[in-house]
């Protein structure tokens, strides 16, 4: 990873992946609030149950169940949504680049799998932006055949690509907090 991510000294990939982490936290802290007007009976999981609603009737009742307020609650997620996608891929594809590493110097299988996840992420990014553009036309114009569909597809498709990335950082990130935390196996005497 060294000479990737435009030339820079390894020294700063560590202060880059700091802030890019610290801004997706504080975007997923920002739109889980402006989120919660969105929980209501028609839509329990608020706007993810509007991403993946799946049909014109179902997208038609999330938006009867929301007041005013909330859809411009919606309509800001969505907007801020944007910024989100491309912020956390780029936080989680650092994030897998690191893992791959981590896996790679300890000899664990699934090293390879590192850049082709990463690469998964920049689609998760692309996925969610054409999702955004399908909720915004529901939002703004009507939901009816295919937006509900095409946001619902590109969800699925996004959140599949994100668990997979997700669980190969977090298997990379366990073994690394093994490796620095546990004594080393100690050999057998001859």
């Amino acid at each position: 990873m060294s000479e990737s991510l435009f030339s820079l000294p390894p020294s700063r990939h560590r202060i880059i992946f700091l802030a890019l982490l610290a801004d997706t936290l504080l975007l997923s802290l920002i739109m889980g609030w402006a989120g919660q007007p969105l929980a209501t009976p028609a839509a329990p999981n608020g706007i993810v149950s509007f991403e993946l609603a799946g049909s014109a009737a179902a997208s038609q009742a999330i938006l009867d169940s929301w007041d005013a307020r909330s859809q411009v609650h919606a309509a800001f997620i969505q907007g801020l949504d944007f910024l989100y996608l491309l912020v956390y891929a780029a936080t989680f594809s650092l994030a897998g680049l690191y893992a791959a590493q981590v896996l790679q110097r300890l000899g664990w299988p699934l090293a390879r799998l590192g850049k082709p996840l990463v690469i998964g992420f920049g689609f998760a990014a692309f996925f969610d932006l054409i999702e955004n553009i399908a909720l915004l036309v529901i939002l703004f114009d009507a939901a009816r055949s295919p937006w509900p569909e095409i946001a619902a597809v590109f969800a699925w498709l996004k959140f599949g690509l994100l668990f997979l990335g997700l669980v190969y950082i977090f298997y990379g990130a366990a073994l690394f907090l093994a490796d620095r935390l546990l004594p080393p196996a100690r050999k057998p005497a001859e």
